[in-house]
């Protein structure tokens, strides 16, 4: 370490023999590196989030009855009840880029497709996809060079980039919601051990294998080879800063213990002993969910990426979610021709859902940053592209909006909006936010109001 702590840049980063772990927002580090900063200090910089579940939700017990900010949980939601006051529920808000338009069936694959580009997605199962540029890129294109990652795209089920999946619709369609380009989607990762290697990282492929090489040979934590250069910066903090630190360097360690028991199957009923995984991908669900929420805390922690996607399954993901006690398919159920028995199998679905993306706000909101937390500064859609999974329907969607947006946004409200409103008008809105001069984005009408 060679920089006194009274001019610490914010993109200093330990470094060890092919490790380079960034870090948190510290109290002594330069404010000209932050997003919106000026001579007299700057705000911490704002993040922006898409998380998609797909095959709607069951709408009874999403949607509250009330509107404002006495609203009362419903059942889904109250999963995310600790984190009520960081979260605005949008009822009225539409996906016209997923409807038909004549093209027939594909509500599934043109809802994702759809759900951050607005656009129409060209029926094809051919190399000849048409599509349009996803939110997410476009706010990355203003923001992506201020961090290491312009954007992260993640999920729990790999993508697809041919095949026929839905109807006639590529499974790039069904699979992708992150598009650079009209032809070029972004593949997800998946796999958590893969995005902590990506995320802390040495600075070269030899030195990656190297150091990788060393870690395995001895057992070795990401830490260990950042340790000296970690107690240096230590050393010479103020208290605060050292508790930051501290906190922050924990839960790294808590995550690489996590991901090596992740990669054991443990003993089987016959005593069998373990073996390591050929991936680092747990089997449960809740598990695999778990890591991947931390690693995207840690990559807004570390100010490696400002923007992120991440989708929990495929657009018409037939999973069965057997460690909560669902073992029919979830796309099976969502055509539920109003059976009471798999409308309440699909709610079970939604909350379990739910729960994991409330691991993450709650994860967010222990971080401190700037006065406040990094839940605070962060402005993060969830939300599918279909309403009721039996009708189809685009409209009237499921759309949370979490985070504070730093101070811009005034959550613990449930909004309704006129039914027919653009999804878009609130991209277009979170664009603003974001430093984006665009007066518009897909098939949006205007800016969305009743935010702040």
């Amino acid at each position: 370490m060679s920089q006194s702590p009274r001019t610490l840049s914010r993109r200093f980063v330990l470094r060890g023999l092919g490790t380079a772990v960034a870090l948190p927002l510290l109290d002594v580090m330069s404010p000209t590196r932050l997003l919106a900063a000026t001579s007299n200090g700057g705000p911490p910089p704002l993040r922006m989030g898409f998380f998609y579940v797909p095959n709607g939700i069951h709408m009874p017990a999403w949607t509250p009855q009330k509107e404002g900010r006495g609203f009362e949980l419903t059942p889904t939601l109250q999963k995310l009840a600790e984190n009520k006051d960081s979260i605005s529920v949008l009822s009225g808000l539409t996906l016209d880029g997923a409807r038909a338009h004549g093209d027939g069936g594909g509500d599934h694959a043109r809802s994702v497709a759809a759900f951050l580009t607005g656009a129409h997605p060209r029926k094809t199962n051919g190399a000849d996809i048409q599509n349009g540029v996803s939110v997410d890129q476009v706010a990355a294109q203003y923001v992506g060079d201020r961090t290491r990652f312009a954007s992260l795209e993640l999920g729990l089920e790999a993508s697809s980039q041919a095949g026929n999946c839905d109807s006639g619709y590529s499974c790039a369609y069904a699979s992708n919601m992150s598009w650079r380009g009209p032809t070029n989607p972004m593949a997800k990762e998946t796999d958590p051990r893969a995005l902590f290697d990506r995320l802390f990282a040495g600075q070269t492929v030899k030195e990656t294998r190297r150091a990788k090489s060393e870690r395995e040979k001895y057992r070795k934590s990401i830490l260990d080879f950042v340790s000296e250069d970690a107690k240096r910066l230590h050393a010479h903090l103020p208290i605060v800063d050292r508790r930051k630190l501290d906190e922050y360097l924990y839960s790294i360690r808590d995550v690489e213990k996590r991901l090596d028991g992740a990669e054991k199957l443990g003993l089987t009923e016959e005593g069998v002993p373990d073996y390591p995984r050929p991936s680092g991908v747990p089997q449960e669900l809740s598990r695999h969910s778990d890591l991947m929420m931390d690693m995207v805390a840690l990559a807004y922690q570390t100010d490696s990426t400002r923007i992120l996607s991440f989708m929990f399954t495929n657009a018409g993901s037939n999973r069965a979610y057997k460690e909560i006690g669902v073992n029919e398919g979830h796309h099976e159920l969502s055509h539920h021709g109003k059976s009471e028995h798999k409308q309440a199998e699909i709610a079970k679905i939604n909350s379990f859902h739910a729960e994991r993306f409330n691991y993450l706000l709650s994860r967010l909101k222990l971080i401190r940053e700037g006065d406040g937390s990094l839940l605070d500064h962060c402005m993060i859609v969830y939300g599918s592209g279909i309403s009721d999974g039996d009708r189809h329907n685009h409209d009237d969607l499921p759309i949370l909006l979490a985070g504070g947006g730093g101070g811009r946004i005034r959550a613990g409200q449930h909004v309704r909006y006129k039914n027919g409103t653009p999804l878009c008008n609130l991209y277009l809105w979170m664009m603003k936010q974001m430093g984006a001069n665009a007066d518009s984005f897909g098939d949006s009408n205007s800016v969305l109001q009743g935010l702040g």
